[in-house]
């Protein structure tokens, strides 16, 4: 039976049939659907962690007592995760462990254009790449076999269009695995340095063993076509070469780390011109010629920038290019931008016209940094908003402290806030946190978390208040307040940016797609009153339009928050909600 699949959907339906049994990861995109779809298969236990590290550490857990066990993530979740990852792969495994990172060369959902093949190469596990959704099932199951044969976590390494492109995928049965018995061993399992320092070298017995089997194994394939030019590949590029040059001779990575060496030698010698296609960094260029491997092109011809595509390596290569229809019309840019009824509107439109120094992180209020509110001033990483605000603070003093606040989702207050509260309360800091409490894993689409009281299947569990949290912890000074009002929100930020002493407003509204949330109806504009002052325009919402002097509202996705009245002086707005 064959069926059509992402690539994520995939990796999912692989863990399923290669008797995978508990599933812990937290939500990033290009990699969130994969535990979505593995929560489906009633045969897997599938949960949200807090973030990665705890994900990486309960995966090892469930490996430890027998079972296979998986988490996923995106590259920078992988920075998240390295504590415990590079401690596993010296202790090793029971049940089998897989791990999958998301690359997103393109930056289309992140901060960074990381490449995780160097944690592989860094942590010396061994690294899949799978090419199209077929290969996502398949290597879930080669990266099992590997991980108990080799006794070591698997990291399987996709990227966005991987992730998210779809192609037909044979299916097969479940193969149920027995939870292998546990036996202690603390000298194995007990990372203390005297027994680390007796893994270590068993960590390099493995990488020779590795070594070897990537001269055999059929995850590295070549397939001999026109001689004349030669390309080293893996993951989606080994699709683009196949379409741009179908008749081209391929040498193809499947296991990408530890490479061959003699396999790469031999092809090479069989071709006239080699040409390594990689995104990101270099690493099968570097090994090649680390290896005194002849290589006629690479990094110095697709650089080390963005996404690759058929076409890019057309040009680069001096190929011409397939006709295509072109249109005279321009297509107008489409930005991201907050949905109409957001929660996170009518605070960045408070902060806005404060001017405060407002230090942001990673989650839909992101996009407050944008036109027309401007009125974020850094984002760095999940959770960097609080501990930032506390450095930024403790060497401005207090004038700074009334002039900055710190702004981090619910769901990014798990993951990594508490700890930068907890710092604050301890080195006694005078900044001003903001959580944007919009009842829901936003930006990665509507995933549940620690503090909404519903787990990843869905079941009632115990709600996190982060309210609580922070009075728990010393915070003496926290309330609560809705971005709808935003004279409640304004006279909430001043009154706390002006005590000096640690504070946190938690600024709470479900996020308006949430489909429990009831809206009001469309409002509409009294084109007699509107004046054309634009003052409605600073909002930014995509459900205002101006054209001809005066405001219009787009009825179709207008919720009737009623932001917009609350900005207007000439009672223009009309409908909706209650002003």
């Amino acid at each position: 039976m064959k069926k059509l699949m992402l690539g994520n959907q995939a990796v999912a339906r692989g863990l399923y049939e290669a008797g995978c049994r508990f599933v812990s990861s937290y939500p990033g995109t290009p990699s969130t659907e994969i535990t979505e779809q593995a929560a489906l298969y009633d045969e897997i236990y599938a949960e949200w962690a807090p973030n990665e590290k705890v994900a990486v550490e309960s995966a090892v857990g469930a490996s430890l007592a027998g079972a296979r066990s998986f988490c996923a993530m995106k590259h920078v979740g992988f920075n998240v995760a390295a504590d415990p990852l590079f401690t596993a792969s010296y202790t090793g495994v029971n049940g089998g462990l897989v791990i999958t990172v998301a690359d997103d060369p393109g930056m289309h959902s992140s901060q960074n254009e990381q490449d995780s093949r160097h944690y592989a190469i860094a942590s010396k596990l061994p690294m899949l790449e799978p090419s199209d959704s077929q290969e996502c099932k398949d290597f879930v199951a080669e990266a099992y076999a590997i991980s108990e044969q080799y006794d070591t976590p698997v990291i399987l390494r996709t990227c966005t269009r991987v992730a998210h492109s779809q192609n037909l995928v044979e299916l097969r049965d479940r193969d149920e695995k027995a939870l292998k018995p546990y036996e202690r061993n603390p000298q194995k399992y007990v990372a203390a340095p005297a027994n680390a320092v007796k893994r270590h070298v068993e960590v390099e017995k493995r990488a020779v063993a590795l070594s070897e089997l990537a001269e055999t194994t059929g995850l590295n394939r070549e397939e001999l076509g026109d001689t004349s030019i030669g390309f080293v590949t893996s993951g989606t590029c080994y699709l683009y070469v196949k379409e741009a040059f179908p008749n081209a001779s391929v040498f193809k990575l499947g296991l990408v780390n530890p490479m061959p060496v003699k396999r790469l030698a031999d092809f090479a010698a069989k071709v006239q011109k080699l040409i390594v296609v990689e995104e990101l960094d270099g690493v099968i260029e570097s090994h090649m010629r680390a290896h005194g491997i002849r290589v006629d092109g690479g990094k110095d011809i697709f650089g080390y920038l963005g996404e690759l595509s058929q076409n890019k390596l057309r040009q680069k290569l001096g190929e011409a290019l397939p006709d295509f229809d072109t249109y005279d019309e321009a297509v107008p840019g489409r930005p991201p931008v907050m949905c109409p009824g957001c929660p996170h509107r009518g605070l960045f439109t408070v902060l806005s016209k404060l001017k405060l120094t407002v230090l942001g992180d990673i989650g839909c209020y992101t996009l407050g940094s944008g036109a027309p509110l401007n009125a974020v001033d850094s984002v760095l990483c999940m959770g960097a908003s609080i501990g930032m605000a506390h450095g930024y603070t403790k060497m401005l003093g207090g004038d700074a402290a009334a002039k900055t606040v710190a702004v981090i989702g619910d769901s990014t207050f798990m993951h990594s806030g508490m700890t930068g509260i907890v710092n604050m309360v301890y080195n006694k800091s005078i900044a001003t946190v903001l959580v944007l409490d919009n009842s829901i894993t936003g930006m990665t689409g509507h995933q549940q978390n620690p503090t909404t009281g519903l787990t990843l299947k869905n079941e009632p569990t115990y709600p996190i208040r982060i309210e609580d949290f922070c009075r728990s912890v010393g915070v003496e000074r926290v309330r609560v307040v809705d971005p709808q009002d935003m004279a409640a929100t304004e006279a909430a930020i001043k009154e706390e940016i002006a005590a000096e002493a640690p504070s946190v407003i938690i600024v709470r509204r479900p996020c308006a797609l949430l489909k429990y949330v009831k809206h009001n109806p469309p409002l509409s504009i009294n084109p007699d009153k509107c004046k054309g002052c634009k003052s409605c325009m600073k909002i930014g919402c995509p459900a205002i339009r101006f054209a001809d002097k005066k405001a219009s509202i787009d009825a179709t996705i207008c919720v009737g928050c009623g932001l917009c009245e609350q900005m207007c002086k000439f009672g223009a707005f009309e409908g909706g909600a209650a002003k």
